[in-house]
C-alpha cells in the first residue's frame, strides 16, 4: 500500500476505536494506524476530529507502514 494513495485526492480517515493510549483511524482504503494521545508533547492541545482530512495525518501513517515493514523484515529473519 503506497503512502500518497492513502492521502492523496480528499480522502479521509476516521476514528476506529481507543486503546492504550493511541486512537486508531482507518482510512477511505481500509489502512488502520495509531496516533499517541497520552504523550501532551505530541500531540499538544489538538483537537481529534472523528472524521478529518488524511493528509493531516500522513506523519502518523508513514511511522506506521515503517513499523509494520520492520516488523516484517524481523520476522523473515527469525525463520
Amino acid at each position: 500500500m503506497n503512502l500518497k494513495d492513502m492521502v492523496n485526492q480528499g480522502q479521509k480517515v476516521r476514528i476506529s476505536f481507543y486503546s492504550r493510549g493511541s486512537l486508531w483511524y482507518i482510512t477511505d482504503n481500509g489502512f488502520e494506524f495509531p496516533v499517541p494521545v497520552e504523550n501532551r508533547t505530541e500531540v499538544g492541545n489538538a483537537t481529534f476530529l472523528a472524521e478529518d482530512k488524511a493528509i493531516y495525518f500522513m506523519r502518523y501513517i508513514r511511522k506506521h507502514i515503517q513499523f509494520l515493514e520492520d516488523a516484517r523484515i524481523e520476522a523473515r529473519e527469525r525463520i
